[in-house]
């Protein structure tokens, strides 16, 4: 059986990672994510020369059409949404590579359709290609269309030498850990957990991706990075606009379930985890994992504790009337699914014991920004802290994940004049000034990755499970306490009062981003 591991150079942490020719299955291919990110995020990848000889993608989706129609969805798709227009000769390219099946979900025979017409398209070809299924599909039809792609064949191994076809599988995989579980435990009857990659498109950002080389790379930081250095952490993820068209969805899942099980936890890990001794998938995986382990249960009377949740009210976003939470179309007069939620959570081993992590996100806040503020301790009141006005503010590093992607480190100097007064300055660095060209979008990374069989930054399903396993306890707490209602923020705000003493009591405050 072939490995999917990346080759290791000269026993260092160097790796060089290859696409495989492949013909990639997007199933739900007419959908919102399959338009607006990953056809754009492919055609970008063709502009830059990145994509594997041969690559086919095949749309499998209900609409009865043809593969000239279809392609001209792509393209009206793409000039709405991708970085890139889309250029004559580049569209050319691309639109050559883009097929379409018609089916159902459930229907077995449409599956055994789709296997026919990957199996002409790699026969064109003459090349065995790799099959990848990306499951752009709601979480409720997952284990049907794996099924259905198991029984046409099309998961197994082909030739001597494969492992069989990959698929990918977006969040949210179940509401709860059990559900989560029996998704899994379905999933893992069909094809092997290697074979599996779950995308949290949050991991393909640029800072994000960069945490490990600004803390591995940089010896400044490393030395640093514990509880005798650093006071806390905030990990702020905000929305600025409300629930709109989501309503439906956002009233079955509420804010812990659709961002803090998953992308907020996994960029935890990444700022926690301790130094790998390599850069190969499982190994990043297990230690990731580590964090994850050590993360202290909040249950019973703890989640009152140290757990906020509130939905917005009434409020104003610029000039625009928000008519709060409960008064959105779709949304239940009488909903405690909460919009905002903010927690302060510890991890229990030696690198982190006694310090905090801040966590906050929410809808209908001031503006859309997602960051992880690390703030240190404050120098010893010796030199400076005697007879000046006000107190040396300490330093913090702040990773900006979006929508400015970079970094920024407040330090201490002192302004110019005959007095010793002293002042914050912020070193910035931001990714496309400094590289003068824009980032790629995050799918465009995690797509490569899968087509050359590089896991890194995909979740594994113990890491799925750990997360469920620690969010559901917050998720029981609540049950148990049995709300009638919610605190309120004004839509525009920073989140509700409840919020700001919960960092206050510890004598503690919010960035504001």
């Amino acid at each position: 059986m072939s490995s999917d591991l990346p080759t290791h150079q000269g026993g260092d942490l160097t790796r060089t990672t290859v696409p495989r020719p492949c013909v990639l299955v997007i199933l739900g291919a007419a959908g919102d994510l399959a338009l607006r990110k990953l056809f754009p995020a492919l055609y970008n990848l063709e502009c830059d020369g990145l994509l594997p000889e041969p690559f086919t993608v095949v749309g499998f989706a209900r609409r009865t059409i043809d593969d000239e129609a279809f392609r001209a969805i792509v393209l009206e798709g793409m000039q709405k949404h991708s970085r890139r227009a889309p250029e004559a000769a580049a569209w050319e390219r691309f639109a050559k590579r883009i097929h379409y099946a018609e089916g159902s979900f459930e229907d077995a025979a449409a599956f055994a359709g789709l296997r026919n017409r990957i199996e002409a398209i790699e026969g064109e070809s003459g090349i065995a290609s790799e099959r990848i299924f990306y499951l752009s599909i709601p979480p409720t039809s997952i284990v049907a269309c794996v099924q259905g792609l198991a029984a046409a064949g099309l998961l197994a191994a082909r030739h001597e030498g494969q492992a069989g076809a990959r698929i990918i599988i977006e969040k949210p995989i179940g509401r709860d850990l059990a559900g989560a579980q029996a998704i899994n435990d379905a999933v893992a009857r069909e094809i092997h957990e290697s074979r599996i990659f779950r995308i949290d498109h949050y991991l393909g950002k640029e800072t994000v991706q960069n945490i490990l080389v600004l803390r591995f790379a940089n010896s400044i930081f490393e030395p640093l990075w514990n509880q005798k250095y650093i006071d806390h952490i905030q990990i702020t993820v905000a929305e600025k606009e409300g629930v709109g068209t989501r309503a439906g969805y956002y009233e079955e899942a509420g804010a812990l379930r659709d961002m803090v099980q998953n992308h907020i936890l996994q960029v935890l890990c990444l700022v926690a985890m301790e130094p790998p001794w390599s850069l190969a998938p499982e190994v990043v995986r297990d230690h990731k994992m580590g964090v994850l382990n050590c993360l202290r249960p909040i249950r019973g009377g703890d989640v009152e504790r140290n757990v906020i949740r509130a939905q917005y009210g009434v409020g104003k976003l610029g000039e625009k009337e928000v008519p709060g939470y409960r008064r959105e179309d779709r949304v239940r007069p009488d909903s405690t699914t909460e919009t905002f939620v903010a927690i302060r959570a510890f991890i229990d081993n030696w690198r982190w014991a006694g310090v905090p992590f801040y966590i906050r996100t929410g809808k209908s806040l001031p503006s859309r920004v997602s960051e992880v503020a690390i703030r240190f301790k404050e120098a010893p009141p010796v030199l400076f802290h005697a007879g000046v006005l006000r107190p040396i503010e300490p330093n913090v590093l702040v990773l900006r994940i979006q929508p400015d992607e970079g970094l920024a480190l407040s330090i201490a100097c002192k302004q110019p004049g005959g007095r010793v007064e002293i002042q914050r300055v912020e070193m910035d660095f931001q990714y496309d000034s400094a590289f003068q060209q824009s980032s790629p979008e995050a799918y465009e990374r995690l797509l490569l990755d899968v087509m050359a069989g590089d896991a890194t930054l995909f979740m594994r399903r113990d890491a799925v499970e750990a997360s469920w396993s620690w969010v559901g306890g917050i998720l029981d707490g609540w049950e148990g306490g049995g709300a009638r209602w919610l605190p309120e923020y004004a839509a525009g705000s920073w989140g509700p009062v409840e919020a700001d003493r919960l960092i206050a009591e510890d004598g503690r405050a919010w960035r504001v981003p």
